[in-house]
């Protein structure tokens, strides 16, 4: 039986039994969504819309990798036209695909595409309001009248959908709520949740219920914030529509996939979702076999071992709050996350160690560190032979540590509670403990709790993994337990990309509820094809960056390209990342034209962003600084603006 939550925290089924949050079935042509049918998979195409041919064969690419649903956007009255030919040189070469149209700023161009397509996407900041910020604070009379306004220019659209049997997406983006919302909610998870019922009420009203929400941030702790909140908001007012999740401008390469999976896995954690797009800043059909591996990571969820059931949520789920511990050594307290690395079945050398971040120079004798430099290593009963940086920590299996020389820089790891209360030693600064869900209602566990010494190592076996440990930190919450807490994962038999994303939803979900003082994952393979020791650093460095809890390198925030864009926007996002990606901390928003620059970069310092062919706008923060510079000319401008205020470094050259 799931239990019950808190309603005035509830977001979800449980906390502990893993289920799907049962939301209303929507047709999208003959595609259904939400109810008892599978996560739907989709992506957006790239191309030009009004060039028919080439959108058509980059949709059967899309179609091909596994795309449930094309979306297309359609900026204009012409775009939206030519929707029918799309639709039609798809049908004709055999192609059924329910088609999207992704409209901005244009209802006129949403009621063409009404006609025409299977659903219909709006940005509710911007279909009918402006960001013109003419007014400041809205009166009451003032907040209607603009509603009224809405309510003019929208249920138009809803009556072309209700006779064509087409579906709405009503989706909020942080980065372009209006400035009516923004002057009563601000720039919050709970603006963009009024931002869409606005739209959802009004839809109530005139009966129409085809409806598909979404709540996407390039940030995914205010992504997963928006996401919990709306559906604790549709649950006061009797709604259950399906949600489309995604993460904007996630970026590319690994960065983007490990953005992507905290936002989008932390809510399939939970059970949310009934579709996601993986925005990545490559062509679409690379985006789909990501989100297929989230997606079917849950086909056998229900099955897990059973986890102790829990009602009163010790946290508020709609606001990030750090859960408060002790500070042993340099874990807990204010420090940020620590990162551990498994070096126990490597071969230990100066070369090897460079994959934890640390270049050894014999020729100076000297160390140096890079911004992802592991802070502890794990060497399990292997002896540590080289010279090691003052600021390396080594753990060794508690039967090893107590044969140690230097215990200055070792640290004990004790394989149970049970070791560690009969050890005859223990460092008085620091010792680490591995614990499991059971240890924490044992009798053994009250000896210990709050042992100022003590960090514990939390693990587990279930399957539904993210939820037990959950249960671990709320158990501490609700005990007044504050010792720090490494989360340690182990991951067997799966490639390269599934670990990077598996630890991403793992890690990233319990880290954006301000859980966990450090990071640690293993893998070990049956076919002896492991993975790299530097990958697995590379990978936790950029969880703690996505969850916003630990930021060590540049961040880029870059729109998947469409049909709007002005500019080829991977190779100028390289050209950019090539000459910034030395400045530790900096957000750069590179967006393909205006509709995704100051809408949708609401989290960056900077933004390069397409205002014509040819011309970059640059914006600090949500200001725009030059408008309308040569493109030739735009990088160096960029990093002008970056010098002038002060956040240029120049690169380390050794």
């Amino acid at each position: 039986m799931i239990n019950k939550i808190q309603s005035i925290k509830k977001y979800c089924n449980s906390l502990t039994q893993y289920s799907r949050y049962k939301t209303r079935e929507v047709y999208i042509g003959e595609v259904p969504l939400g109810g008892n049918n599978p996560i739907r998979i989709q992506s957006m195409t790239t191309t030009n819309t009004l060039d028919t041919i080439a959108t058509v064969e980059q949709a059967i690419r899309m179609i091909k990798a596994g795309c449930d649903y094309v979306r297309i956007t359609a900026p204009s009255i012409n775009e939206a036209k030519n929707l029918l030919n799309i639709k039609n040189e798809l049908r004709k070469r055999g192609f059924n695909t329910p088609l999207i149209a992704d409209i901005h700023y244009t209802p006129n161009a949403a009621e063409v595409a009404a006609r025409i397509v299977e659903k219909v996407r709006i940005n509710p900041g911007n279909f009918v309001d402006k960001k013109k910020f003419q007014i400041i604070e809205y009166t009451d009379k003032q907040y209607e009248e603009e509603l009224e306004r809405i309510r003019e220019k929208f249920i138009p659209l809803l009556k072309i959908c209700k006779e064509y049997g087409t579906a709405l997406r009503i989706g909020t983006n942080h980065g372009s709520l209006s400035d009516r919302i923004m002057s009563r909610y601000g720039d919050t998870p709970l603006g963009m949740v009024e931002s869409a019922m606005e739209f959802l009420r009004i839809c109530n009203e005139e009966n129409f219920h085809s409806i598909v929400l979404s709540m996407k941030a390039s940030n995914p702790l205010v992504m997963v914030e928006a996401y919990r909140l709306l559906v604790n908001k549709m649950e006061s007012e009797g709604m259950n529509y399906p949600l489309h999740l995604g993460v904007t401008e996630a970026g590319f390469g690994e960065d983007g996939r490990i953005k992507s999976a905290v936002g989008i896995g932390t809510l399939l954690e939970d059970g949310l979702g009934d579709t996601i797009r993986v925005s990545l800043a490559e062509e679409p059909e690379f985006e789909v076999p990501v989100a297929k591996i989230l997606v079917d990571r849950y086909k056998e969820r229900e099955k897990h071992s059973p986890i102790i059931e829990i009602e009163d949520i010790p946290i508020d789920p709609f606001s990030y709050n750090k859960r408060e511990t002790f500070e042993v050594s340099n874990i807990g307290g204010k420090n940020v996350p620590r990162v551990i690395l498994d070096f126990s079945k490597e071969e230990i050398s100066y070369s090897t160690i460079k994959k934890a971040g640390y270049n050894y120079s014999a020729k100076i004798d000297k160390w140096f560190l890079n911004d992802t430099v592991a802070d502890f290593i794990y060497t399990g009963n292997k002896d540590f032979q080289i010279e090691i940086p003052a600021n390396l920590k080594l753990i060794y299996d508690y039967s090893k540590w107590i044969n140690v020389t230097n215990k200055l820089n070792s640290i004990p790891l004790y394989s149970s509670i049970e070791e560690f209360l009969n050890a005859d030693l223990h460092s008085e600064e620091i010792n680490f403990v591995k614990i499991k869900i059971n240890d924490v209602f044992s009798e053994a566990f009250e000896k210990i709790k709050n042992n100022r010494t003590v960090v514990f190592i939390v693990e587990t076996n279930n399957l539904h993994g993210m939820a037990e440990q959950r249960r671990i930190f709320f158990e501490f919450i609700l005990r007044d337990i504050t010792n720090p807490v490494i989360i340690k994962r182990d991951y067997q038999n799966i490639n390269q990309e599934k670990l990077l994303l598996y630890s991403s939803t793992d890690l990233g979900a319990l880290l954006i509820d301000g859980f966990g003082d450090g990071v640690w994952i293993t893998f070990e393979s049956k076919d002896s094809n492991n993975i790299d020791v530097s990958f697995i650093n590379k990978t936790l460095f950029g969880i703690l960056q996505a969850a916003r809890v630990r930021i060590t390198k540049t961040e880029y925030i870059a729109c998947p390209s469409c049909g709007r864009t002005l500019f080829d926007l991977i190779e100028v996002t390289n050209r950019i990342k090539e000459k910034t990606e030395h400045l530790k901390g900096v957000k750069i928003a590179i967006m393909g034209c205006i509709v995704n620059g100051p809408g949708e970069m609401a989290d960056a310092d900077y933004g390069y962003v397409g205002s014509g062919p040819d011309k970059i706008t640059l914006y600090r923060g949500k200001e725009i600084v030059k408008r309308n510079i040569p493109s030739e000319n735009a990088i160096n401008e960029l990093i002008d603006l970056i010098k002038a205020d002060g956040k240029w470094v120049e690169r380390g050259d050794f």
